[in-house]
């Protein structure tokens, strides 16, 4: 069933457990994606960039899409259709064009633009009944162009920004997007303790959620993280097993060169991996 995000979220804050908010970039994502969930009968949300909707030819064809395939495969856990980092026009479109969940980011703003923002947008999203993230504090990496070295978050402004009435914060705490280098530093538990008991017990989310160790993702969970993003890890998985097709001269046997044939050691190594990656943030089991 297709649903906002905000009842699944908090019940993962109440349990002690994250939703896994994965990425989508096309049919395959979708459908592997969806698959995985339901083997792990976890709720689930699919994240969508800006950068990836224009890829799916607009936001309306991602909500199209999501549906068909979900009641095609008689998915039946909760799925949420969610915006990944969204500009102030882009979280009025998607509203406008059906998606159950959004995220603006204004991270980039001075923090009264961003707190003006914000307000505007928590206000519109419940009007429709859908769930809304805001940021607090540049994630590091690239996202879509928009690039940061990563900040940790004033605890003052993500309790300021949680005393809106936003669904769940995203605040940085040094993590970032991509591959995360060799000397990266890890995560800041001291400031993600702080933003939690800044924001009264607001559930937070994990950006950035490939490549972290996941004796900290857990660790994050355990102090009010409910949300993890994951985009690089499954693009990955699924370059790996596609190039050993190739590598393996999958491709010159018979109808080898076929998309369904082709694509499919990648779709299935996604749904091995989200399923993998549910029982890591403790969803497994948790649909209903």
């Amino acid at each position: 069933m297709i649903v906002s995000a905000k009842e699944m979220i908090n019940k993962a804050h109440e349990g002690h457990y994250a939703i896994g908010a994965f990425n989508i970039n096309n049919l395959e994502w979708i459908k592997s994606i969806l698959l995985g969930a339901e083997k792990a009968k976890a709720p689930v949300m699919l994240g969508v960039s800006e950068g990836a909707g224009k890829y799916m030819c607009g936001f309306k064809n991602v909500v199209d899409m999501v549906k068909h395939v979900h009641d095609y495969l008689k998915i039946t856990v909760p799925v949420a259709i969610h915006l990944d980092h969204g500009t102030y026009e882009g979280v009025k479109a998607c509203i406008e064009a059906g998606f159950t969940s959004v995220m603006f980011d204004g991270s980039h703003y001075p923090f009264e633009e961003n707190l003006a923002k914000s307000k505007e947008l928590i206000a519109l999203a419940h009007s429709k009944g859908i769930s809304i993230e805001c940021e607090v504090g540049g994630i590091g990496g690239e996202e879509d162009g928009t690039i940061s070295m990563g900040e940790l978050a004033d605890p003052k402004e993500c309790g300021i920004i949680a005393g809106l009435g936003v669904d769940f914060l995203a605040a940085g705490i040094g993590n970032i997007h991509g591959v995360y280098p060799a000397n990266w530093k890890g995560l800041n538990f001291e400031r993600l303790g702080e933003i939690q008991a800044s924001t009264n017990g607001k559930p937070l989310v994990l950006h950035g959620g490939s490549g972290i160790p996941y004796e900290q993702v857990k660790k994050a969970i355990t102090l009010g993280v409910s949300k993890v993003n994951v985009n690089t890890e499954l693009q990955i998985v699924f370059a790996k097993a596609t190039r050993k097709y190739i590598e393996d001269k999958k491709d010159f046997e018979p109808k080898g060169f076929d998309p369904r044939k082709l694509l499919k050691p990648g779709s299935d190594a996604i749904v091995d991996e989200v399923v993998e990656l549910i029982k890591i943030f403790g969803s497994e089991n948790k649909a209903f």
